[in-house]
């Protein structure tokens, strides 16, 4: 009753707005569109739109079976492609999305001898803002999810690769530059700088300066890497960074890095998958090479 092109054609009816241009992306007719969902509609005893002037909008049961294409489709289409590359003796690819934007350096040490060593798996990155992160996993968007806040959910498995220690960044002739490390009330005369991320989600607010009732004197958001230590370098304001990757950094830039607290904040990097796929064997290579040293070389 229920079938695969009944669930493209309500996809596509909502993505392009309209009967005609769904049809002409699903190379059918109108006519024949219609007809098919029509035939459907009376076949469950309910409507899957509403014509409200000349748009279409979808009923309750219309939104519950959008709900289920976009969760059962791109499983299809991943299951089809999975299939068609073992019939071909292929590998596939591999889509990782990234929730740690600081991690790409890291990323680009594992991509460089992971491709080498999987000449017939091709490797995709997603941003934060690409995708949905958790949600991106269950709907098969992505294959590993990299991550220093893992989610564990029913059906997904998080691995831990790399421990490191976050950081304060200051530029070298800051006045906190030479300090064994900061304490929270040291910041409310700073510009913050921080990635695009929500406040919850940002270690130097809800281990460091939130337990303290602190806040910065402001908060600024930069989207890269480099000019956010551009902006520190050059004295506008202080951020929180992995300490390794300050490090790198500070061979380029008159940067140095400070401890947060007496003890510091330790943190560690996850790598996220569907439970199902623990046994692909390049999912599982490219595990091996995230655990492995090449952070630290």
């Amino acid at each position: 009753m229920l079938e695969r092109i009944h669930l493209s054609i309500v996809q596509q009816v909502e993505k392009q707005g309209s009967m005609t241009a769904a049809a002409d992306v699903l190379h059918v007719t109108q006519s024949a569109l219609s007809h098919s969902m029509k035939k459907l509609e009376q076949q469950l005893g309910t409507d899957i739109w509403r014509r409200e002037g000349r748009s279409l909008q979808l009923t309750q049961a219309g939104q519950y079976l959008l709900a289920v294409a976009n969760r059962v489709l791109p499983q299809l289409d991943l299951a089809e492609e999975r299939l068609h590359q073992f019939a071909q003796g292929e590998r596939g690819s591999l889509r990782i999305g990234m929730e740690c934007h600081p991690c790409y350096q890291w990323l680009l040490k594992i991509v460089s001898p992971y491709l080498s060593a999987w000449p017939d798996v091709d490797v995709d990155v997603k941003q934060k803002f690409q995708f949905g992160g958790l949600g991106a996993l269950f709907g098969y968007e992505i294959d590993l999810l990299v991550t220093p806040d893992p989610l564990y959910r029913p059906g997904l498995k998080f691995e831990p690769v790399f421990d490191y220690e976050q950081v304060l960044v200051v530029a070298k002739n800051h006045a906190l530059a030479k300090a064994t490390y900061v304490k929270p009330h040291h910041l409310t005369r700073e510009v913050l700088i921080s990635y695009p991320v929500d406040v919850e989600r940002l270690d130097i607010y809800n281990q460091f300066l939130l337990p303290a009732g602190i806040a910065p004197k402001r908060h600024k958001t930069i989207e890269t890497t480099d000019i956010m230590l551009q902006m520190v370098a050059s004295g506008r304001g202080v951020t929180a960074l992995p300490r390794w990757l300050v490090e790198e950094y500070a061979d380029k830039l008159p940067i140095v890095p400070v401890r947060l607290g007496p003890d510091g904040i330790a943190k560690q990097i996850f790598v996220g998958l569907r439970e199902t796929d623990t046994a692909i064997d390049y999912i599982q290579a490219f595990l091996v090479l995230a655990q492995g040293p090449l952070i630290n070389s």
